[in-house]
């Protein structure tokens, strides 16, 4: 069982930067996959970014990618999803998620089996 909180959202402008939290209980952290997803009003939920239990597997959404960093420190229980060069478009409700893991990077929200409430983040233009 793994519970999760975000943290970190808010209003920043474009071009502006923000760094999501998420605090995740657990002993066996470590060993699942984490992800972060976002929604949008009237959209549905959208993969952003997804890491292993090493930082050295992370596999990000082609809009996101050179923008946005997922990272991990397993020793903290924490993920963390660092936001760069923000655009308007980027403005939606920002969840974490936890996956029991498997070969290849799991990409749709079907595959992740716990949730965080979410966070909001709004990019004003």
């Amino acid at each position: 069982q793994v519970q999760l909180v975000e943290s970190g959202g808010g209003l920043v402008q474009a071009g502006g930067s923000l760094r999501l939290s998420c605090a995740a209980s657990g002993r066996t952290f470590s060993s699942y996959s984490m992800g972060w997803f976002r929604q949008a009003p009237g959209k549905e939920r959208e993969f952003v970014a997804t890491i292993k239990w090493s930082q050295s597997f992370t596999y990000y959404a082609d809009s996101m990618k050179g923008r946005f960093t997922i990272s991990r420190d397993n020793a903290k229980n924490m993920v963390y999803l660092q936001m760069n060069s923000l655009e308007p478009a980027d403005t939606a409700v920002y969840y974490c998620a936890a996956a029991t893991p498997s070969r290849g990077y799991q990409l749709t929200s079907r595959e992740y089996g716990y949730w965080g409430q979410g966070t909001q983040v709004t990019v004003s233009s």
